[in-house]
């Protein structure tokens, strides 16, 4: 199926790995030309500059300086714009234990970020442009070992659909997308959320895996291509009059309806 996104321009926050990436290679495939924004490159985004229609900005996004100052770079119009960047600090010490600045933190970077984004870039967005934030299921399903995440992300939901109702007389779609577990390194790497779990409460890795996975109807976590084509499927003009929704892949964590 021909998306109809050749030759249009994307922006993606949090580029450089993961979802970010797997969204990054997505669009291009679909003939986007692509900026991406993160702390740093990796190996991965250096390859893709090398290949030709991308480029990476570093910049910290967790900062509205970092944000304005990647803005300032990016020149004409922004058809797409992806707020994808984010991070889920496990709590395993509970409520208690999150701290003030641990709050702001992840607020600024689960919620902000976007928000900080869309208006540094808001003018560069044309009539019929679109906007997808990256949120997850856990802003309905909130949990306390990520309180602070869920709560962030229940925000950028909210976001989404007021922005959605602004912008729609210009043609302008605002939507979300939620993920439940994806294989990343936010859930299995080195400081992941399995690795924290398992140190805090003496489990295994692997145990801790296998337990999510047992919460999925599809027994297995998502992976981030997946999340990268249905960004865009999202992004392509067919779905011209899909605005404010949050669209779930999660495996069927969700039970309710």
């Amino acid at each position: 199926m021909d998306l109809r996104l050749t030759g249009k321009h994307a922006v993606v926050t949090g580029a450089s790995r993961g979802i970010g990436l797997a969204i990054v290679r997505s669009l291009l495939a679909e003939g986007v030309g692509v900026v991406g924004v993160a702390r740093r490159g990796t190996a991965e985004t250096a390859e893709l500059e090398r290949a030709g229609s991308f480029e990476l900005l570093e910049a910290d996004l967790g900062a509205e300086e970092g944000i304005l100052a990647a803005a300032a770079r990016i020149d004409g119009p922004v058809d797409i714009l992806v707020n994808n960047v984010g991070s889920a600090p496990p709590r395993p010490g509970g409520f208690a234990s999150i701290t003030d600045e641990q709050w702001t933190a992840t607020y600024g970077l689960n919620a902000l970020a976007a928000v900080r984004t869309t208006r540094a870039l808001l003018d560069r967005i044309p009539d019929g442009g679109c906007i997808v934030n990256i949120a997850s299921e856990n802003a309905m399903l909130a949990d306390p070992l990520v309180m602070d995440y869920s709560a962030a992300k229940a925000a950028l939901l909210s976001f989404t659909k007021s922005l959605s109702k602004e912008l729609g007389p210009r043609g302008i779609r605002v939507d979300s997308i939620s993920p439940g577990p994806v294989a990343t390194d936010l859930w299995l790497g080195d400081g992941g959320v399995a690795r924290t779990v398992a140190a805090a409460t003496g489990a295994d890795p692997d145990q801790v895996r296998k337990g999510a996975e047992q919460s999925m109807a599809t027994g297995r976590f998502t992976t981030p291509e997946e999340v990268a084509a249905l960004t865009a499927m999202l992004a392509s003009p067919l779905l011209g009059n899909l605005t404010g929704a949050d669209v779930v892949i999660d495996g069927g964590l969700r039970q309710t309806m």
